[in-house]
């Protein structure tokens, strides 16, 4: 089945390097000074294994799992059956992964924390994405993240449908209560953010119909109405198209679950961020098993 991935060419490079750097730092975190238990392992032992869904799930975190195991052994080679963005059954195995065994052993459990992680974000955001099917409402993600997996969880949250916002304080203004506080008001913060950034769009969150008003009249790009009710999203869209001038983009945030999204879409709200989607999740269920284990085995042959 066709995935949904889809990762902005601009962040490439840089996902690139978070998935190093997260692969290293997690290795490093579970071997220390070496697996003591792969000991026991003839050193020349070969081995063919199996990755095996135990859950239906969308499969993300592919890259994670190859560098793992790349940067374990390189000579370990992996057959995938299915690429991130794909739907996968329960009890589906998911990829063939054959080499040392001792290294195979040592990369297990950090493949498959990044694996069980990721595909869980991606399961979830599919969930919310068929929720708001046939409305024009988006899904996007936040920036509560496990700290030091930020482009792992969003690259997730696009396997799964969704759509990433912003992806740190560096690439995107969003204006919020503390802000406003602290610039004497909402029409003073988005002056003073327009003097800092001239040409990029401006996103400012209120609390009330009075607030999106004021923000509507200083022509601020997004409006993120926080924690409004459904007659609330209602009155702010009506409010957007016919005083806007232009009107400007609309997201919903704040208590968003899967029993109300869609009555948050239907209120023709442009987007609706879910904190959930990287927070509120429980890996999946997955496990590798060994097919065959073999000293100093021709594992071509099997």
């Amino acid at each position: 089945m066709p995935g949904y991935l889809f990762v902005p060419m601009k962040f490439s490079k840089q996902l690139a390097t978070a998935i190093k750097t997260n692969v290293s730092q997690a290795l490093a975190e579970d071997l220390g000074a070496g697996d003591v238990t792969a000991g026991i392992i003839c050193e020349s032992a070969v081995a063919e294994a199996t990755i095996l869904a135990r859950q239906p799930m969308v499969m993300s975190g592919q890259p994670w799992v190859s560098e793992t195991f790349s940067q374990m052994a390189p000579e370990i080679s992996i057959d995938w059956e299915y690429e991130d963005g794909n739907h996968i059954n329960e009890n589906t195995e998911i990829c063939v992964i054959r080499g040392a065994a001792r290294a195979i052993l040592g990369a297990e459990r950090t493949a498959l924390n990044f694996l069980q992680l990721l595909s869980a974000t991606a399961t979830l955001t599919s969930q919310y994405v068929a929720a708001v099917a046939g409305t024009s409402a988006k899904v996007l993600d936040t920036r509560k993240t496990i700290p030091g997996l930020r482009q792992a969880q969003k690259y997730a949250v696009r396997c799964g449908g969704g759509d990433n916002h912003r992806l740190g304080l560096y690439d995107a203004i969003l204006l919020k209560e503390n802000h406003i506080m602290s610039a004497g008001g909402i029409a003073e913060a988005i002056s003073e953010a327009r003097r800092h950034e001239k040409n990029g769009s401006i996103e400012i969150e209120v609390e009330s119909i009075s607030e999106m008003r004021t923000a509507l009249t200083a022509n601020v790009d997004r409006i993120l109405l926080d924690n409004f009710n459904i007659k609330e999203l209602q009155e702010a869209v009506e409010i957007n198209e016919r005083e806007g001038i232009p009107p400007a983009a609309l997201e919903a945030s704040g208590g968003i679950t899967l029993d109300n999204i869609r009555s948050i879409a239907k209120t023709g709200i442009d987007y609706i961020s879910v904190g959930a989607l990287t927070k509120n999740i429980k890996a999946i269920d997955l496990s590798m098993r060994f097919r065959f284990a073999k000293p100093d085995a021709d594992l071509g042959s099997q």
